[in-house]
């Protein structure tokens, strides 16, 4: 009897193969989940007309508007008995308005306009689906599809508000086109003033947008969007899937933020999570129709022991119109330019992740522990999004270093374009915490920067809002400490330690940026050295935003040295910008010098030197080039402005010998 998966071929399976011979031994892993995409496809195709439709499901499920001003409810709840829609518009009545009943699970009314001819639900007002299910409970609940929740100053729980303004924000300017070298600038809206309170939409467009193109990042990825009713879980227990935060403002407000950062050139994308949901019932997707499952897992398979949150059933068709409807609704309603997807470790795998050690070793990445439906669902996703939206940009936060993740779909891949580097900020941290500065491991550090599979982008960073949480702290607290308040004014002489820090703080970045990845990604405030620690208002801390906030004030007063760090952050990605190494063929590094604490490479025609040694210079030092001819100072991390000391004299032209050196076919005499 002849295999099935025999008759399936990836197109250009080759191509991953030519990249990875070693994949060849899993070729029937590949083979059986391209098939499997395949059927989804054809299956949307047969029973929805295709994804173009089937993704646009918003239109037709919660709450719709008709040409009439009619409003046409949907729901799907496959457990319930019944559901009824109530509200302010019916006096909170739990029985006038019950929905229909119809196949698939699925629930409908229909609500004729006033006789005025308005809608019968006000914009504005509260709504909730009353559910009775079969145990004769009755359940108060938010429309999955909701696309404002809100929630009043003393209550804990949010509700479903009718969004429907009279005047729409319509953007104005068109998206960027897909940007070839990345520079994320990684940011959170509320936490984005130095004031005390939750920051809104509007102050993050007026005084965060323009800093961020002065920085020369072309990429925001904005965080904590995607409602959830607990702040201080970032944004990753999502309550409301189609609802912009309303902590920070209305809808028009985040669609004009991405209008403006669009016509400074910069593309956005959203911090998107569906590899889990809070478990909250009465304003999460938790228990929707009464029943344990609905959107997820049954349990315990549908709850995420970590995280204490619940787990989407990617094999269902419903939840698949709802997951993949939600981002088409980010990227058409907002304008979203792509996104950076969450937690995909954890979807990948049965285990989650938990518990789990990535040795690299290709039979982690296969066989029985990998979730084949959650990885359908990546490529589908990636699949869809890339051919309705070429130019689209995702992000898979992923720690195992699974292959093929940003492969091409049609190669047998996921679809990503990029992987975040996730092993970078942990070896800084621990370079940090664990090693004096003449026992720094040259090899080490080289290798953790270069250690990714070829033809796969990573997006490189020295930090992200991981490292800066409560129990860590940024890269400039490691390294300066309580110092940062008393000695970062450049009226007084720099402190040894003040002095290590900022030089260190500064090498760290133009590393990673230079040999870490073809992106490169910075969080909010840590470009100028953000002092302490990010810790969001909760009760263990007396609900205080002190650290729930970035300090942008410091930057207004020029005789501190933090605006040394942002002006250097600056320079070092407009530099980046004009020659281009994100985009260049990965490094050659002819040097690693252990003794000298030296370290050389080359990519992109620009030469990158960097002395870690915390004692020594180097005078006629020969470092490798391979393009022969003339070399001058584009960037130089010891430049008074940057907080250096200027000891590099920029009017000097280094000029190539025709000696070969490490590995390179010349070599210059740095004097």
């Amino acid at each position: 009897m002849a295999d099935p998966e025999d008759n399936v071929a990836i197109p250009e399976f080759s191509c991953l193969l030519q990249m990875d011979p070693h994949l060849k031994t899993y070729e029937k892993d590949f083979k059986r989940r391209y098939e499997l995409l395949q059927k989804q496809l054809l299956q949307l195709e047969e029973a929805e007309g295709g994804f173009e439709q089937f993704t646009r499901s918003y239109q037709n499920f919660g709450v719709q508007r008709r040409p009439d001003n009619s409003l046409f409810f949907q729901e799907w709840a496959p457990a319930a008995e019944a559901l009824f829609l109530t509200g302010d518009f019916n006096g909170w009545d739990k029985f006038a308005h019950p929905y229909t009943k119809k196949e698939f699970g699925k629930w409908e009314l229909v609500l004729p306009p006033k006789p005025d001819k308005s809608p019968a639900v006000d914009h504005n007002t509260k709504l909730k689906v009353v559910v009775h299910t079969n145990t004769g409970e009755r359940l108060y609940r938010i429309s999955p599809w909701a696309k404002y929740v809100n929630r009043e100053e003393k209550s804990v729980i949010y509700e479903w508000v009718h969004w429907d303004p009279p005047q729409l924000y319509s953007q104005i300017h068109p998206r960027p086109k897909k940007p070839t070298s990345l520079r994320i600038y990684e940011a959170h809206v509320g936490i984005a003033s130095p004031e005390g309170k939750i920051a809104s939409y509007t102050n993050f467009t007026t005084n965060v947008l323009p800093r961020i193109k002065d920085l020369g990042y072309n990429c925001i990825q904005l965080m904590a969007i995607m409602e959830h009713a607990y702040y201080a879980s970032f944004g990753y227990q999502i309550t409301s899937f189609f609802a912009a935060s309303s902590r920070y403002g209305t809808p028009e407000e985040l669609k004009q933020l991405i209008d403006v950062a669009h016509s400074m050139g910069i593309v956005v994308l959203l911090d998107v999570v569906h590899s889990h949901a809070s478990k909250n019932t009465e304003d999460g997707l938790n228990a929707f129709d009464g029943s344990d499952s609905c959107f997820f897992h049954a349990l315990p398979r549908g709850q995420h022991s970590l995280w204490d949150s619940r787990l989407f059933n990617y094999s269902s068709w419903e939840v698949l119109r709802f997951l993949l409807s939600n981002l088409r609704w980010w990227m058409e309603e907002y304008c979203f330019d792509g996104f950076r997807f969450d937690g995909v470790t954890s979807m990948m795998y049965h285990h989650h992740g938990i518990g789990t050690g990535f040795s690299g070793d290709y039979s982690e990445y296969f066989g029985l522990q990998v979730d084949e439906d959650s990885l359908v669902y990546l490529m589908l996703a990636n699949h869809i999004l890339h051919t309705l939206y070429p130019d689209c940009i995702t992000v898979a936060e992923d720690v195992s270093g699974m292959p093929a993740v940003c492969r091409g779909v049609e190669e047998g891949g996921l679809g990503f374009d990029y992987r975040l580097a996730m092993a970078i900020p942990d070896k800084w941290i621990q370079i940090l915490k664990e090693f004096k500065d003449e026992d720094w491991d040259m090899g080490n550090i080289v290798h953790t920067l270069t250690n990714r599979r070829y033809g796969e982008k990573c997006i490189a960073y020295a930090e992200s809002h991981d490292q800066a949480l409560v129990g860590d702290k940024t890269l400039a607290f490691w390294l300066m400490d309580k110092e940062m308040y008393t000695n970062m004014s450049s009226l007084v002489p720099m402190t040894s330690i003040i002095d290590r820090g900022i030089q260190i703080h500064k090498m760290i970045r133009l590393i990673t940026h230079g040999l870490g990845g073809e992106g490169y990604l910075n969080f909010i405030g840590n470009e100028f050295g953000h002092p302490e620690w990010l810790d969001f208002p909760r009760e263990g801390n007396n609900e205080s935003y002190h650290y729930a906030r970035r300090q942008f004030n410091l930057l207004d007063m020029e005789h501190l040295r933090y605006c040394q760090l942002y002006a250097f952050d600056r320079d070092m990605n407009r530099t980046e910008d004009k020659y281009g190494w994100l985009a260049a063929a990965p490094a050659f590094i002819s040097a690693k010098h252990e003794e000298d604490k030296v370290i050389v490479f080359d990519r992109g025609n620009v030469l990158f030197i960097f002395n870690f040694h915390p004692t020594k210079s180097f005078q006629d030092y020969r470092v490798a080039v391979e393009v022969p001819g003339k070399y001058k100072i584009k960037l130089d991390s010891d430049m008074v402005q940057y907080g250096g000391h200027g000891r590099l004299d920029h009017s000097t032209e280094f000029f190539t010998d025709a000696q070969p050196f490490n590995g390179r076919q010349n070599s210059i005499k740095m004097q």
